[in-house]
């Protein structure tokens, strides 16, 4: 079992505050863009920490022991019942419509189909029928396009801010084996370099522990 953390930038997390979505938290996405960063790294077994920061202070807003991994298109057509942005999997074509309201049809290696007769043999469509909005929760919308990975579980936290005590951020270290650890960067007015957090990072023991004791 291993610790990450990965950050929700400040307008994400005001997002979630507007909502009033305390959680619990049910689900984290990771993407090809480093505004949501791959979470390719995370397993089943491991507890993944969001956080945000503000003001020169760390707060880890929930905890989220992973029981599933999956590719996010799948987590979103099925709890969310829409892609919401999700890269589509190989082989499979999604019935859409432009702003015309006109039919079209978009694979997943971003083609785009004007009729059914000239989607290739063999694709999986999905109609729009079955694209159907479910009720859910603001954390478990991908905050950024192209979403490939989502971890979930039953057991997750509320979503509030914790703030991290300030004299601990210099203590923590990130990185896998121990030889590799490194800790968070800070600019010359002791805030926390964006590089440092723009990345899923995994915990030091001694990292995690310190997470683990917020909650």
């Amino acid at each position: 079992m291993a610790g990450y953390m990965v950050y929700w930038p400040q307008d994400r997390w005001k997002e979630i505050e507007k909502a009033r979505d305390t959680g619990p938290i049910k689900v984290v996405y990771g993407s090809i863009h480093s505004r949501m960063p791959t979470i390719a790294s995370i397993k089943v077994g491991d507890v993944v920490f969001p956080v945000t920061y503000m003001q020169k202070h760390l707060y880890v807003l929930a905890r989220l022991p992973v029981t599933h991994r999956e590719p996010a298109f799948d987590y979103t057509m099925r709890e969310l019942g829409t892609r919401h942005g999700a890269l589509i999997p190989e082989g499979i074509v999604e019935e859409s419509r432009d702003c015309r309201g006109d039919i079209y049809y978009w694979s997943w290696d971003c083609k785009s189909y004007q009729n059914l007769a000239a989607v290739p043999e063999g694709m999986q469509v999905i109609p729009l029928l079955e694209q159907v909005e479910k009720p859910h929760l603001e954390h478990q919308n991908p905050f950024n396009c192209c979403s490939q990975w989502a971890v979930w579980g039953e057991e997750g936290s509320s979503i509030e801010p914790r703030q991290l005590p300030d004299e601990v951020l210099a203590e923590l270290r990130f990185g896998y084996p121990k030889s590799k650890e490194k800790p968070l960067k800070f600019t010359a007015n002791g805030s926390v370099l964006s590089s440092s957090l723009a990345a899923t990072r995994r915990m030091s023991e001694e990292t995690f522990a310190i997470f683990e004791n917020m909650f």
